[in-house]
């Protein structure tokens, strides 16, 4: 199976072999339950939904909480679909059956994190794109500090060209970020500790993928 849904606890430090300080995030991983599997014969395709997280039942609509119920399962928060798990993973793999993270990962392995970034509403261009503003602060340039500049084109184009790096919304988007080392596994209390940094602020949903 290709990955497990998870909650970021924060951020810590472990000593490397050669007693290097490495940053790393410690990660809630599961328990998940299996709420539907997907096949080619019925879907075309074969998948694993897995939900994590408890949700009230009075806040889940009467759909979900069927689909929940057909899993032998509480409702939950958030549901993910995995796509395309290996073979060796069939016999785990079954519906209202509980994934926890040392069935999915080990010590040692090299994981992908999926999250949404922090949002930081509408920025300039000098947090948003690292622009060093217009400069040049005598001459009477009392207000031009942090100033895009010219945005070029006259006469010709007369508009501003798509792509145009400009001041506009920042963060809060889906990020991925690739081949994070599995440091250490806490089986007993569903933790994952990865090296570097994940996605998002703390208690926030994130994604491991293999």
């Amino acid at each position: 199976m290709p990955g497990i849904i998870g909650r970021k606890v924060g951020m810590t430090s472990v000593y490397g072999p050669q007693g290097e300080n490495i940053a790393c995030t410690v990660i809630e991983a599961g328990p998940c339950v299996v709420t539907q599997v997907k096949n080619v014969e019925t879907d075309g395709y074969r998948a694993v939904q897995l939900a994590f997280g408890e949700k009230k039942e009075k806040n889940t609509p009467k759909a979900l909480l069927g689909h929940f119920k057909k899993a032998s399962t509480s409702p939950k928060r958030n549901i993910v679909e995995f796509r395309d798990f290996r073979k060796e993973f069939d016999g785990i793999v079954e519906l209202g059956k509980e994934i926890r993270v040392q069935d999915v990962f080990q010590e040692g392995d090299f994981v992908d994190a999926v999250g949404t970034s922090k949002g930081r509403g509408f920025q300039g261009v000098v947090k948003r794109h690292g622009f060093g503003g217009v400069g040049e602060a005598t001459h009477g340039q009392h207000n031009r500090l942090r100033a895009p500049g010219s945005m070029g084109n006259a006469s010709f184009a007369s508009r501003v060209i798509k792509g145009k790096r400009l001041p506009g919304r920042m963060g809060n988007d889906r990020v991925k970020l690739t081949n994070l080392k599995v440091v250490k596994i806490m089986p007993d209390q569903n933790l994952i500790v990865v090296s570097g940094s994940v996605p998002g602020a703390k208690n926030s949903t994130v994604i491991l993928q293999k």
